[in-house]
């Protein structure tokens, strides 16, 4: 591409005993004859541990280093004030998070990449799952995947698959196992990567996943390597217990729409999964608390289809009364166990959606938490759902953690619906409660976590620790749980010497696997700890962390790695940082500036209160389908993308559930069809502003503006200058110009006229909007603009040429999602209100897919209001 060549891409995974090893190696040359930049970059899981990186360029090593986060920031902001490059990981997906470094090679050099990164393979549904994405980007020569995987226990089952695999890449994947190796790997050539004969663009794109399981002729196994041992604990055909779950749902305002049919959609589903044995209910929580029956309900084939008609009918309204809806489920499973109506010997759990924060009842997060731990006393697991991004995950995760749970984030994508099911089955069959494993406390230096609320069907638990002894070669352990129908108990027992002779069959193991697979469990447990840590013992574990990360050499969210480019002048420096859940660790705080034109439609302005309209005049361009600009002023740029739609079609423009504020606008198309066009232009003919709480309406056509104030309505036209003050709100007519609405303290729209020549063959007056102090509507408000009222951040990655010579392409991060975008210009009319001015932005294909939440269709509605 460009005269730059990626002439070798290697992935190899060692995996020993569920910790996988990967190295990743591309090679590239610039056969141009001027210098190059030249790009490397991976995803990598979430899960995983950057450990090292370096670049090889005309036989000259230049290796990352790790330090700890702040020496590193402050190299960081030396580079940066040098006006050089830094910030090298970014988050990228529900899974992945990417791995991006560029550097000039002189012509016919070649560059030699090398990322190395761990993870420790977690097992679901029966299987342990390695995630490997895939996207050279181009044709490679020597493309290769090689794993080789080896587990003391033995392997009875491996399997590999490619989202992109076609037919014929079908036999490229070689596997075969045999007791306790395997190996799999996958060399397609360059013909078989091609999209079609003669093609310069790979199939290669998307994710290769290899899955496995292991023998299991006891229900753990234990192995110890030079001092240190790990503890795999995963019993089979033991009789499942009974569940006791409460679904606490959020139906607030928020809700409405896409994200409750999804949820609907999710619970119809797990009703169907639900076991005859089990008990259930549901508390709904908005404004104000409900529940489906007083008391949990054995899920008996009648009560299951009573269940289903009652999911069938919740609908969304209100506000957020969280702590309300959480203590009345904590109240219903106290009551259940008192009263004996649940097996005694059964797993009690609770999960919670919600796409919003609390802001009724109890509103105070802390105090929320701090009830929340101690209604429940250790007795219940508590799972949190975060629908989308209004959430505060943050406060999800530590009330979770705190009872010993965990916090998942919802992804409001089309599979919202499958995400909740699949965690759903996660944890729908429990096996043991209370597990303890127990090991002695002389013998052990370093333990990791070894008390579990739940041992579910298909998982596995993991303890590793260190001995005092570092000679030490035996060790016993006793293990207890609560079964379904009785108490487990046993001993188990186990001597290095096992474990030695079976590793002296294998050359491929790399390094001391089991020492850096509990320094890996150990960081990650620290970090988690230390979420719910305040004070002194927080100060205790982010040092230990600190330590660990630093010691094993791991990008955790502790430590930054520093690498250094060779450049002309100078060397240049970037930062790789383990993303966390958040904003990233160098962002620089503000709340981004957000307008969105709809050229020539509608403008929607998020700006300073100083603002006034007589900045604003009356545009003259007025053709073209709508155009939604979102100014970022911390990146100095802009996005920005068109909604196609038909005349007629009426979008849902903003929406605050919290203030009851919505907006709406009715699309109009020219007064005759162009047949020649693709795409019909289409303007804002009549805008609808409601306010539920001052039960007030407005709605602005270019002819007439009419209040709708409960049953009595008042009417104007643009000929009329007013001031009216009614009901909660201010209306400012300025005569054939624009109008202001304020409400109350609240946020304060104005609708600009914008008239053509009246016999104008083609156009029609239409209506231009822009909303005052936006920060004065609620952190949930939503709709096609609304939801850029948040900050909202990207990255531009890889810009190359596009189809116009004079707009190119590029790779855009943004909302976890990765988009192809093309530069282009749009007219911003807040400087030159009559002729507007020129900006450069980035467009979004596809009516703003990947950047609005869902598609642009769910934000149709039926009537303006």
């Amino acid at each position: 591409v460009d005269g730059l060549e990626i002439y070798s891409m290697k992935i190899d995974s060692k995996v020993t005993s569920r910790f996988a090893h990967n190295v990743i190696t591309s090679r590239a040359v610039n056969r141009g004859n001027v210098s190059k930049e030249v790009f490397f970059d991976v995803e990598l899981p979430k899960t995983a541990f950057i450990t090292s990186f370096s670049m090889t360029i005309d036989g000259v090593t230049y290796p990352g280093t790790i330090k700890e986060k702040e020496a590193a920031k402050k190299q960081y902001e030396k580079a940066v004030s040098r006006g050089q490059t830094a910030g090298l990981v970014k988050a990228s997906g529900r899974k992945t998070e990417k791995f991006t470094v560029s550097v000039n090679i002189k012509a016919a050099s070649k560059v030699t990449f090398e990322l190395t990164y761990e993870e420790l393979l977690k097992r679901q549904f029966g299987k342990y799952e390695m995630f490997i994405k895939v996207k050279p980007k181009q044709l490679v020569k020597d493309f290769q995947i090689e794993v080789d995987l080896f587990e003391p226990q033995g392997i009875t089952e491996l399997e590999a698959e490619g989202t992109f695999i076609t037919n014929e890449l079908q036999n490229t994947i070689k596997k075969t196992f045999s007791g306790k190796k395997g190996h799999i790997s996958f060399k397609p050539s360059l013909d078989q990567q091609r999209t079609c004969a003669n093609c310069s663009q790979s199939v290669l794109d998307g994710d290769f996943t290899v899955r496995y399981d292991v023998k299991r002729t006891t229900p753990d196994n234990l192995q110890i390597v030079n001092g240190y041992f790990v503890h795999f604990f995963a019993p089979t055909n033991l009789p499942k217990l009974s569940k006791n779950i409460i679904f606490v749902l959020d139906t607030s305002g928020s809700m409405y729409g896409r994200e409750m049919e999804q949820t609907k959609e999710a619970l119809l589903k797990i009703l169907d999964d639900i076991k005859e044995d089990d008990f259930f209910n549901f508390i709904l929580f908005d404004s104000e608390i409900s529940t489906w029956k007083e008391t949990l309900i054995k899920a008996t084939p009648e009560n299951l289809d009573e269940a289903r008609k009652f999911v069938r009918h919740i609908s969304a309204q209100g506000l957020t009364n969280l702590h309300g809806g959480l203590m009345r489920g904590i109240d219903i499973l106290n009551a259940a166990h008192e009263e004996n109506l649940v097996p005694k010997r059964s797993a009690s759990i609770i999960i919670m959606l919600t796409d919003g924060q609390p802001n009724v009842g109890v509103s105070n997060t802390q105090e929320i938490e701090t009830a929340v731990k101690k209604a429940i006393d250790g007795r219940y697991t508590l799972y949190n759902l975060g629908f989308g991004s209004a959430v505060d995950y943050s406060f999800l995760e530590r009330m979770a953690l705190e009872n010993k749970g965990l916090a998942r984030r919802i992804y409001p994508d089309s599979d919202a619906a499958l995400q909740l099911q699949g965690f759903y089955d996660e944890v729908s069959n429990p096996m043991l409660i209370d597990v303890e494993l127990n090991y002695p406390e002389n013998e052990i230096a370093d333990l990791t976590t070894n008390s579990f609320k739940h041992f579910y069907d298909g998982s596995e638990i993991v303890v590793a620790g260190r001995f005092v002894d570092s000679n030490q070669n035996h060790l016993s352990v006793d293990v207890r749980g609560e079964g379904a129908n009785d108490a487990l108990s046993y001993t188990t027992q186990q001597g290095a010497e096992h474990t030695a002779q079976a590793f002296q069959e294998q050359q491929y193991i790399f390094g001391e696997y089991i020492e850096r697979l509990w320094a890996y469990l150990t960081i990650e447990q620290l970090l988690e700890k230390r979420i719910t840590a305040t004070g002194e013992e927080k100060e205790n574990l982010t040092a230990q962390a600190l330590a660990l990360s630093l010691m094993y050499k791991f990008v955790t969210p502790l430590t930054s790695m520093v690498v250094t480019k060779p450049e002309e002048n100078d060397n240049e420096e970037g930062i790789a940082d383990k993303p966390t859940e958040g904003i990233d660790i160098f962002t620089i705080p503000g709340t981004c500036v957000v307008y969105a034109e709809l050229l020539p439609i509608v403008k929607l302005i998020s700006i300073k209160p100083s603002f006034t309209t007589e900045s604003y005049g009356q545009s003259t361009r007025i053709d073209g389908d709508p155009h939604f600009i979102i100014s970022v002023p911390q990146k100095k740029d802009a996005i920005c993308f068109n909604i196609n739609e038909n005349p007629g079609v009426i979008l849902n423009l903003i929406h605050d559930p919290v203030q009851g504020i919505t907006v709406n606008g009715e699309l109009i198309g020219d007064k005759r069809a162009n047949n020649e066009a693709k795409i019909q232009n289409s303007y804002f003919g009549k805008l609808g502003i409601a306010n539920k709480q001052l039960d007030v309406k407005l709605t602005v056509t270019p002819e007439t503006i009419t209040i709708h104030n409960g049953e009595e309505k008042t009417g104007f036209t643009w000929l009329d200058s007013v001031t009216l003050q009614q009901a909660g709100l201010t209306l400012i007519i300025n005569r054939k110009k624009d109008l202001v609405l304020s409400m109350g303290s609240g946020a304060s729209f104005v609708v600009v006229l914008h008239q053509v020549w009246k016999k104008h063959p083609l156009h029609q007056d239409f209506l231009g909007l822009y909303t005052l102090k936006s920060d004065k509507l609620s952190a949930q408000t939503h709709g096609l603009l609304g939801q850029f009222f948040q900050p909202i951040d990207f990255t531009i990655l890889e810009i190359h040429p596009g189809s116009d010579p004079k707009k190119p392409d590029a790779t855009m991060i943004v909302k976890n999602n990765e988009l192809t975008v093309t530069r282009g210009w749009q007219k911003d009319y807040r400087r030159d209100p009559k002729h507007g001015v020129d900006v450069p932005c980035w467009f979004v294909h596809d009516n703003g897919a990947g950047l609005i939440d869902g598609v642009h269709t769910d934000y149709i509605v039926s009537s303006l209001f």
